[in-house]
């Protein structure tokens, strides 16, 4: 009943029976109120600028995994209301991802607004040669701990449950993980999330201390010639 409410006030008002009457008799403000001019053209306008912003996100090909669902009750004056909650993970495959969660009276409904959420809060990590993390790195969020460190190249994605649809989304194809503490997923993808976004490149550390690549990438060990031709392929 809602969206029919909804469509018929961002109805024209030739579309709607009475409606040229009443402004009539009501003037400049019945016009105001009703939104038979003005009103209907900046719902229109605001219907084509969402349709536009529908088409971007649907060209933009995203992995979307559904990580859990849960059926959730409210106890109302009838009985119990039966619902859903989502937890989804989106990603690009290129080093951008992000998670949300949505609550829904059907299952697909709860997806779709977890889904939107995690388009919304998407943020992007560092990634080294395009496959694995730079470094180390540990999170925790509530009881939850997880620890992400690089992996060399063939080792896979060595992760559990929501931290694998995480890295998978992300693009990321060598890493080790390791979570304690909690099989929460939501605590778990959060802790995860929080390791992530403490990843840094290279390339922004010589940036931010006015340095080159490989003078930092020398200071680990390499030799010059070594720390140059990394520093060469570093691209992030």
């Amino acid at each position: 009943m809602a969206d029919e409410t909804e469509i018929q006030a961002g109805a024209p008002a030739e579309a709607v029976p009475g409606a040229e009457g009443q402004g009539e008799r009501r003037g400049r403000g019945g016009r105001g109120r009703g939104g038979n001019d003005r009103g209907g053209r900046g719902r229109d306008g605001r219907g084509r600028r969402d349709d536009r912003r529908g088409g971007e996100e649907q060209g933009e090909e995203l992995i979307e995994k559904l990580v859990h669902i849960n059926r959730v009750s409210k106890t109302v004056k009838g009985g119990k209301r039966f619902g859903f909650a989502a937890l989804v993970v989106v990603g690009d495959g290129k080093g951008r991802a992000g998670f949300g969660h949505g609550k829904a009276r059907e299952v697909p409904e709860a997806i779709s607004k977890a889904t939107a959420a995690a388009k919304k809060a998407m943020v992007r990590v560092p990634l080294r040669e395009g496959r694995t993390l730079h470094h180390d790195g540990n999170g925790h969020f509530g009881a939850g701990r997880v620890t992400v460190r690089t992996a060399p190249p063939g080792t896979g994605i060595i992760a559990g449950g929501p931290m694998r649809a995480i890295f998978e989304s992300l693009g990321v194809a060598d890493v080790v993980t390791k979570s304690v503490g909690t099989s929460n997923p939501y605590n778990m993808i959060r802790a995860t999330f929080e390791a992530l976004k403490d990843q840094t490149s290279p390339k922004s550390v010589s940036q931010r201390r006015g340095k080159k690549i490989a003078d930092l990438l020398g200071r680990g060990g390499a030799s010059a010639p070594v720390a140059e031709a990394e520093a060469a392929a570093i691209t992030e």
